[in-house]
């Protein structure tokens, strides 16, 4: 357990680098990557050479002999929600830094991301059950308030029950929001609740993964925890299939959580927690804009 004063400063650090980056490196990109998610008519004028023909208005130009346009105006506070998985198995990590560190940092850019461009933040935490939930407000006091919650929450259950957090989302958070689901997604059997929200909200999620995760290295037998399930055994990790059995299940998943977010019209990104994730969340900004 961190001590208040190590909470304090490691709050200071996250918010000092959270800061920079949103400065130096998404300036423009956070604000760009979701403007007219939210678009709220404002008026009919004429139309001219270079405006978009899909908002022409048929029944007005009809009317004068004319072509009209309708007119939008963004609806710039947008509301940002977090959904970040608890779960022992993010306890883990063999490179870098634990998956758990990774989720915390990348939800603390998120946050301040969106309290700089005056959006609202809330934030769920769950493991197999709901944790802890934060409604959404704007505002530096509140954005330290998350960072704080993300250093010190722990999940009272070890399992992962993401269906039922997205269940708890759906029924919490009735305007349409920009909504990160930062998981390892070692799970299954939420892509109903999924599909639900993805024809609502937009949906972005960011799967957390180790090197270890993914490959087993060649190292004779080896003592393996399941933390969600607290339980361990041994494996010959110098087998061959083996290894290729470890890589296989790992490679299913993957494909599993693609096809669930693939088909609720949401996109997911992966990120390893040696990966450079200032960059890939930059990317994946750019890329929708």
């Amino acid at each position: 357990m961190l001590t208040t004063e190590e909470i304090i400063k490691k709050v200071r650090e996250l918010e000092i680098k959270s800061k920079k980056i949103t400065t130096h490196l998404f300036t423009g990109e956070y604000h760009s990557a979701f403007k007219g998610k939210g678009m709220s008519f404002r008026e009919v004028r004429e139309y001219y050479a270079g405006d978009d023909v899909r908002f022409i208005d048929w029944n007005v130009s009809a009317r004068f002999s004319h072509p009209f346009t309708k007119v939008f105006e963004e609806e710039r506070e947008l509301t940002v929600m977090l959904m970040i998985d608890t779960s022992s198995s993010n306890l883990f990590g063999t490179v870098e830094k634990q998956k758990k560190e990774l989720i915390v940092e990348m939800a603390a850019v998120l946050t301040f991301s969106a309290i700089s461009n005056n959006d609202k933040v809330g934030v769920i935490f769950f493991s197999d059950k709901i944790d802890k939930y934060i409604a959404p407000k704007k505002g530096r006091k509140h954005a330290l308030y998350i960072v704080r919650e993300l250093l010190t929450v722990e999940a009272t259950k070890k399992g992962t029950d993401l269906d039922e957090a997205i269940k708890f989302f759906s029924r919490s958070v009735k305007q349409r929001s920009i909504a990160f689901i930062l998981s390892d997604f070692l799970t299954t059997g939420y892509d109903d609740d999924l599909k639900v929200i993805g024809n609502k909200h937009d949906v972005i999620g960011v799967r957390v993964y180790d090197k270890m995760d993914m490959q087993l290295p060649d190292a004779g037998l080896l003592q393996v925890l399941d933390p969600e399930i607290n339980k361990s055994r041994w494996i010959d990790s110098s087998d061959e299939l083996v290894r290729y059995n470890y890589q296989k299940h790992f490679m299913e998943q993957s494909e599993l959580s693609k096809n669930y977010f693939r088909q609720a019209g949401a996109e997911l990104l992966h990120v390893r927690t040696d990966d450079d994730y200032v960059k890939i969340l930059q990317q994946f900004f750019i890329k929708r804009i």
